[in-house]
């Protein structure tokens, strides 16, 4: 029987993008093939997670001056991946890249170019900031912290801004939106082409973690509910010029983020008039008992998920009567590239 093979490997890699200053691996080619090399001569066996199919991940070979080296089988998705490092059974991070929040740790990052990356560069167009704040909450008796992005001219206009309340996936943070995701170079770029209309973007720590894997209906909203609408939301429009009603507000969320978006939006229809679930279900016309109070909901998801529950979704809810939109990002799984495209894709439509 003939048997498929991958193209022969391109010798034209550099490093990713996401190294570690002065660090030349790991390395991609023109083609998304990924090339690694641990300097870790005493050990008797290393792996890289990343690989093709889930099986096993990448085995590397010891060369002659003890470090150890392999390529990918074939060619990674486009966009952003978490892996980590085994040696000889232990998990460890690679030192020539930078490390990012997810799988509830800090794992190490590769960057597999994008054919449409323009739409995330970092490009000479004027920028918006990326604030840090720490808000009270007294229903978990600390402080707590959020990011919030602020479009460029923010501060030394005097316009009040709608607000996105965006939330990560499980084993993810309140960084993941700008560090993975380059949620604020996505809305930079589209301001600058005169595509949206500017608003303001506010991210924090969905409260997720704690629930093990394939555990999702163990968790509980209510704690962070009342973090967001009864402190995050409240400190927000207190501290920035926003539009304080529901017609300003949308939440999204990517993930198990969507699973929190669904259920708040839903448990508080009278907060949110804008509704995304990024690879985070969907919504069925009689979940939503009054559709005059929403504008709008955007469902999404990679190709390589289960596009055509997506698609059939948003297809009901329009027959229903409902704004929604669909999109499904081709060529990516459950991953950043498929989120960034996905918030790409949903901000035009927002606040309209």
């Amino acid at each position: 029987m003939a048997q498929t093979s991958q193209p022969a490997v391109i010798e034209d890699f550099k490093p990713s993008t996401f190294n570690q200053p002065q660090q030349e691996y790991p390395m991609v080619n023109s083609q998304g093939y990924a090339r690694f090399k641990i300097v870790a001569p005493a050990a008797d066996s290393v792996r890289v997670s990343l690989g093709l199919g889930g099986k096993g991940g990448t085995k590397l070979q010891k060369t002659e001056d003890g470090s150890w080296m392999a390529t990918t089988d074939g060619p990674m998705d486009e966009g952003f991946h978490y892996y980590n490092v085994r040696i000889d059974g232990g998990k460890f991070n690679d030192p020539g890249t930078l490390n990012f929040y997810g799988s509830t740790r800090w794992e190490s990052g590769i960057e597999i170019p994008a054919h449409d990356r323009d739409f995330y560069a970092l490009k000479n167009v004027p920028h918006g900031h990326v604030h840090q704040v720490l808000f009270p909450s007294p229903s978990t008796s600390t402080s707590r912290r959020a990011f919030v992005y602020t479009p460029p001219g923010y501060e030394k206009s005097k316009d009040k801004y709608p607000v996105l309340y965006l939330q990560h996936g499980w084993g993810e943070d309140e960084t993941a939106w700008s560090n993975q995701g380059h949620a604020n170079l996505i809305m930079d770029n589209l301001i600058a082409e005169g595509k949206i209309k500017p608003f303001i973007i506010v991210m924090t720590y969905g409260m997720t973690n704690d629930v093990k894997p394939g555990g999702i209906r163990n968790f509980k909203i209510e704690p962070f509910q009342t973090v967001l609408i009864d402190e995050l939301i409240p400190y927000v429009d207190d501290n920035f010029r926003t539009v304080k009603n529901k017609d300003g507000r949308a939440m999204a969320g990517l993930s198990m983020g969507g699973f929190e978006t669904k259920t708040i939006t839903l448990n508080k229809p009278d907060v949110f008039s804008y509704y995304g679930l990024l690879s985070g279900g969907t919504y069925a016309p009689a979940d939503i008992s009054d559709k005059s109070k929403v504008k709008m909901i955007f469902l999404s998801c990679g190709s390589k998920e289960r596009p055509d529950g997506v698609r059939k979704a948003a297809e009901e809810l329009k027959a229903a009567g409902f704004n929604a939109v669909s999109y499904v990002s081709e060529g990516t799984a459950h991953e950043f590239q498929t989120w960034r495209r996905s918030l790409y894709q949903m901000a035009p439509l927002l606040f309209k």
